[in-house]
């Protein structure tokens, strides 16, 4: 039972198994096939669910019974953890944050988040400080001025 544990382990995490370098987020050694990823925002979820939803709402009489408990507890979710409701402001968080090389994940832990200072940021998201590809502490609090002056006129 124990050695029928460990196998599903080994398949599900073969890194943790194999004496791999283990997946770490803040170095952003995350794996290939999320690197190459689209992440989204939940604002850009939330967006995404609200079409659906109304798109289901339009072809049903009964709009519950098109929209299962997962699907409505993910727009729950997704809308209340959203900090951009406006769909012109999300689209201005993702270009603004583009503009800055960061990877999918770090746009988006960095979008979901709304960090208010550099040191909240790079907390946050330590590869934005990693060799190569350090981001100055000034750029950062500017890329961080303009996501909350996004938040503001919203």
């Amino acid at each position: 039972k124990e050695r029928e544990k460990r196998e599903k382990l080994r398949i599900r995490f073969p890194s943790a198994m194999s004496g791999e370098e283990e997946e770490n987020a803040a170095e952003l050694k995350i794996g290939d096939e999320f690197l190459k990823a689209k992440c989204l925002m939940n604002c850009e979820v939330s967006l995404i669910l609200e079409h659906k939803y109304e798109q289901l709402q339009q072809v049903s009489e009964d709009p519950m019974n098109q929209v299962s408990q997962v699907f409505e507890k993910s727009l729950q979710y997704v809308k209340r953890f959203s900090r951009y409701k406006n769909p012109d402001a999300v689209r201005q968080v993702r270009e603004i944050l583009s503009r800055h090389q960061l990877t999918e994940f770090e746009l988006c832990v960095l979008g979901n988040l709304c960090p208010e200072t550099a040191e909240e940021a790079v907390a946050m998201v330590p590869s934005l400080k990693t060799k190569g590809r350090a981001h100055s502490d000034e750029a950062i609090e500017k890329m961080l001025n303009d996501l909350s002056l996004v938040k503001r006129f919203e």
